[in-house]
């Protein structure tokens, strides 16, 4: 019997749906099936390093050893290390099976002159050159030194002030192993530069001046690594960041001679160049001591036949006087080789400032994480309406410049870092000095055999993800500076007499020429 028309287009009408819907169930299943494979993908990259980064041509870099009979675990393998990332566990002391934190430390007698900029850092940034790596973070952590050693507890008398003699300097700070050593500290006068916790303190050693940093020399076996004498100036920067910037005037002033028409912010250059003949460490400006020691030291160390150079370095306000020192240098010290390594600087100087260091040779590196707001000022409104429109403006000189090569590291590169917006976290130093460890490249993943001591990051920071289960801004003195006397007493102890501040602590060495 034949179907009528009627009859036959409502069957295929129901088999036409019956079909629409079981591929509809099975887009929504494969739909749900790809959503929690990426969500789950997404959760454990936080967690590890990225595990489809192909191991470069080292085989292994931690071979197998037996288990000792104290019960450590062994080292793993590189096959382990790339498919277990670190976890809670790691941060539980096993004695010597732990991984060391520092790679063997490369003779750079040949090419230091390269390392150090004098072709502009091309092709070493990006792939970043280990060699280069590994001499960038060691003078970032030598100005993480002046954090760890400065006295910002505001209940103490010597608030403000270095908390070590120069000579165990390095020792009581664990940097012994980058050689070198401190020859004299540097004061500025702390009006200029004064967060309202130093304001209203009990410091007694000094209501005018604060501690800003030191010079170092490399010492004898560090010069034969690296090719030449070394002499650093590290400049300490703000404790809070968020306390100064907030307040930067972006006003500029003459540094130098006025028809070359150089200028500098303010602020900075007040920090630089104040003094006061009725102050105790401040008789002479911070200029003034800096560039004393520096002619001191560089004509020793070129009569005795030394190739000599300054390697000037500081963090976030240091990076912007280690510019300053920098120039006042060239101009004073000729045929010296000069370069800045500066690590969230803010701007400086105008247009001729920054043609003027280019002229006397300084090789400027700057270091800044995409994140951090402090290398965007001051001007961080005027100077991004003038790029816009930077072919009209790009020679006024009332517009800030930054100088040299600059070197971008991301917060969200490391699968270790929080991904959140946190301003003065992204300005933390280490945290800097962790994404520079793990650094490879601009389109390249987290260096799956960065060794530098995670916990680290969190020392004055909340960076760290939380499934490290590392203490947030953990660094602090044992017991808050409180010590238990004979008595049974806490009491606040009393400074050794070397490490009572003193203006008259830089006693003669063997670098006056009065030796």
């Amino acid at each position: 019997m034949e179907v009528s028309s009627l009859r036959r287009h409502v069957a295929t009408k129901k088999t036409m749906s019956r079909k629409a819907t079981r591929v509809w169930r099975l887009k929504l299943s494969v739909t749900w099936k790809a959503i929690k494979r990426a969500f789950t993908s997404k959760f454990r990259l936080r967690l590890s390093c990225v595990r489809s980064m192909k191991p470069l041509p080292t085989a292994k870099i931690h071979q197998e050893t037996k288990t000792k009979k104290n019960g450590c675990r062994p080292r793993r393998t590189l096959e382990h290390l790339l498919n277990v990332p670190y976890t809670a566990l790691d941060f539980i002391d096993r004695g010597d099976c732990m991984t060391p934190t520092l790679s063997p430390k490369e003779n750079l007698s040949t090419r230091w002159r390269e390392i150090h900029g004098s072709n502009n850092w091309g092709n070493l940034l990006d792939p970043l050159h280990p060699w280069l790596r590994r001499e960038i973070v060691k003078y970032g952590e030598l100005v993480e030194a002046t954090y760890d050693a400065f006295d910002f507890d505001p209940l103490s008398e010597y608030c403000g002030s270095c908390r070590y003699n120069r000579h165990k300097f390095f020792q009581e700070l664990g940097l012994i192993k980058h050689g070198y050593e401190v020859t004299k500290y540097l004061y500025a006068m702390s009006h200029v530069d004064v967060p309202e916790w130093f304001a209203g303190s009990n410091s007694v050693w000094s209501k005018d001046s604060n501690w800003m940093g030191y010079v170092a020399v490399s010492n004898e076996e560090e010069s034969r690594r690296i090719g030449r004498r070394d002499i650093v100036v590290a400049w300490r920067g703000t404790v809070a960041p968020t306390e100064w910037f907030t307040d930067l005037k972006a006003k500029l002033e003459e540094f130098d001679d006025e028809k070359d028409n150089i200028k500098v912010q303010c602020g900075f250059l007040s920090i630089y160049k104040s003094k006061d003949e009725l102050t105790r460490y401040n008789k002479s400006s911070a200029s003034e001591q800096v560039m004393e020691e520096l002619k001191k030291l560089v004509n020793f160390y070129r009569e005795n036949g030394e190739e000599v150079s300054l390697t000037l370095t500081g963090h976030s306000l240091g990076g912007a006087l280690a510019l300053l020192n920098a120039y006042e240098a060239a101009i004073s010290i000729p045929n010296l080789f000069i370069s800045v390594i500066s690590f969230g600087a803010p701007r400086v100087g105008n247009l001729a400032f920054k043609e003027k260091l280019n002229e006397l040779g300084v090789k400027t590196l700057r270091i800044v994480v995409k994140q951090d707001i402090v290398p965007k000022v001051p001007g961080i409104i005027v100077n991004k309406i003038i790029n816009k429109i930077n072919s009209l403006t790009q020679r006024l000189n009332w517009v800030y410049r930054h100088v040299g090569t600059q070197l971008k590291l991301d917060v969200f590169m490391s699968p270790y870092l929080k991904h959140e917006s946190d301003w003065s976290g992204c300005h933390n130093l280490e945290v800097y000095l962790h994404l520079l460890d793990g650094f490879l490249g601009k389109k390249l993943k987290y260096r799956w055999n960065a060794r530098r001591d995670l916990a680290l990051v969190n020392k004055s920071s909340d960076m760290l993800i939380e499934e490290l289960k590392i203490p947030e801004f953990w660094f602090q003195l044992p017991h808050k500076g409180l010590v238990l006397n004979k008595h049974g007493r806490w009491v606040k102890p009393s400074r050794e007499p070397e490490d009572i501040p003193s203006p008259f602590s830089g006693e003669i060495s063997k670098h006056d020429p009065t030796f």
